[in-house]
Parts: structure tokens; sequence; C-alpha cells
């Protein structure tokens, strides 16, 4: 299930330092589809817009799910003026550190928060983001520690390429944390979480993920799993909520539509071999099923939203008021 955690990839890492002494307010007002938030040093709250505040103490980790924002305070109701944080929240003026084009602020105060955004863009990562409530919360005192004395260690100097260091600390930061919560004791896990470790239905769920435009058969995937057809059709369903080839047909229907987008020049029939079809037709078929439109419209980008005076013009021009 690699391939779930393979495209989130952090962006532009915001490092709060020396001015976050209480009181203060810090409200995230981007809202990306996932961000990171975990203290070096220090603590506060986590305050989702959507969702009861968590405390954020030091080595801990909470994971917030847009597109609601949310904000970061010494304490729930703090009388501190909120400073509102998109992309250029964090320069130093404006109470924090970004690490880019090799500066920073000096001075540390009592909190360090470190912040990672995540797009997220692609239908491959629905499932994961599918599966998170609005905020999760994973204390210290786990495999993260680790990750996260890298990091202290990596924002105590200033070098070269540091903003992309930093990036790629905090990717494994999450994927750390999204695997201590799912593994949890007492957790809800999503049914493809628990499926891969299953011994019957994990290698074909396996096989899914590696190879989606192989022309697999549950015959071909019970072989492989060395169990008998009836065996794995049962257990894969029980574990995963549908048909081996059912699940093959959506996952391969989201690699479709993300290969739609990030290849503009390429044909339908192009994309179509690609996740595994012999011919545009089938796949279109396919697609619109799944997807409820053709790949062509998927492509087409959405028209504008009108607005309230150009919707009262064409009501007044059709006689309509």
């Amino acid at each position: 299930m690699d391939d779930l955690f393979r495209d989130v990839r952090a962006h532009g890492s915001l490092f709060g330092s020396s001015t976050l002494s209480p009181p203060f307010s810090l409200r995230f007002a981007d809202g990306p589809p996932l961000t990171l938030c975990t203290a070096l040093s220090g603590g506060g709250w986590i305050v989702p817009e959507h969702g009861e505040p968590e405390p954020l103490n030091a080595y801990d980790t909470v994971v917030v799910r847009g597109p609601g924002t949310f904000s970061f305070v010494d304490e729930v109701g703090t009388a501190a003026e909120p400073v509102d944080c998109g992309e250029f929240c964090a320069v130093p003026e404006l109470g924090g550190t970004r690490y880019r084009r090799g500066w920073r602020a000096e001075g540390a105060g009592p909190t360090t928060l470190i912040v990672g955004a995540y797009p997220i863009g692609s239908e491959v990562g629905r499932p994961l983001l599918d599966a998170l409530p609005v905020v999760l919360r994973v204390a210290g005192g786990g495999t993260g520690d680790a990750v996260l004395d890298h990091l202290a260690a990596e924002v105590s100097v200033d070098a070269p390429g540091q903003q992309v260091v930093l990036d790629r600390l905090l990717d494994w930061m999450l994927v750390c944390t999204l695997r201590a919560w799912f593994d949890r004791p007492g957790g809800e896990p999503p049914s493809w979480w628990t499926a891969r470790r299953d011994p019957v239905a994990g290698p074909a769920l396996r096989l899914l993920h590696e190879e989606p435009a192989a022309p697999w058969t549950v015959a071909l995937l019970a072989e492989k799993a060395g169990v008998a057809r009836s065996t794995l059709a049962k257990r894969f369903a029980e574990l995963v909520g549908e048909p081996p080839l059912t699940y093959l047909t959506r996952r391969r229907m989201a690699l479709a539509a993300d290969l739609l987008l990030e290849r503009p020049a390429a044909t339908v029939a192009e994309v179509a071999r690609q996740v595994g079809y012999a011919d545009a037709f089938g796949f279109s078929a396919a697609f619109k099923r799944v997807r409820g439109v053709t790949p062509s419209e998927h492509r087409r980008p959405a028209p504008p939203e009108r607005t309230a005076t150009q919707v009262l013009s064409d009501c007044q021009q059709a006689g309509m008021v």
C-alpha cells in the first residue's frame, strides 16, 4: 500500500520560533487537504474550524484534514490577537521563521512549532484522506521521536537545501504518525489497511496496487496467493468490502483520472493502455460507469461559478423577471 503515501509530499514547511511566547494565536487560513503540526518544544492547542481542540505538547503530532482552517493557540480561549497565517505566515516580521534561501531568525522562544502542508490533489491518494478524521493526534514516545530528533538537529543549523531536507523529514514524520494512528489499540483502521496483513487477501491486494495494469482474474490472483479461487473471493470481499475485480476497476479509474489531468497531450487510448485496457471504448465505458463522466469530460475544466449578478442578468434577458 506504499503508493497511497507515495504522492503525499510536504511543500514549504513553516517554522514558528522566538515570538511563540504566550499568549499567541496563529490561524492557518489556507486549508490544504492535509496539514501536519508538531512541536519540538513547549506546546499549545490545535483548534480546528470544525472539531474539538487537541493539545499539542512537545514531541506530539497532530494531523488536520482540510478544507477547514485551524489555529494554534497557547490555550483555548486565549486573549491573544489572532495572526492569519498563509503561505508567508512564518516570515520573521509575522512571528516565525521560514527556512528558505538559507536564512533564519535568531533567538528561540519556549514553543517551537513545525507545520507542513500537503496538497494531495491526486485521486490515488483519496482513500488515505477519506480514512482520516478531521483531527487526529499521536502522542510522543513512539517511532516518530527519532524523526523529530533529526528535525531538531536540522532546524538548529543553516545550510543550503535546508527547505528540501525539512520537507522530506516531515514526509517521514507524517508516515510514522499515520501508521501509529492506524495501528493504535482499539482503533478502527480502514479496511485496506487491515486487509494488507491478511495472509489471503493481503498478497492479492498488494498485487493489485503494484501491477494494476496486469490482466488479473480472480483465478490468477488466487494462484499467486496460494489459495482456492472461492477462498480468495470470499476473504477479500469480507475484509475489503468489495470483490477483487471491483476494487481493481476503481483503482484503475483513480489512476486514469490522475493521468488524464497530468498528461493532457496523451490520448484516451494511451491512458487506457496504461491502466490495463486494450481499447479506448471499453475504458471509456468503465470510466463513465465508475466516475460518472467520460474521460474527455473529466479533462474539461469546470466552468467558473456564476455570480448572482450574472444569473439575474440572464433571467432579465429571458424575460423571467
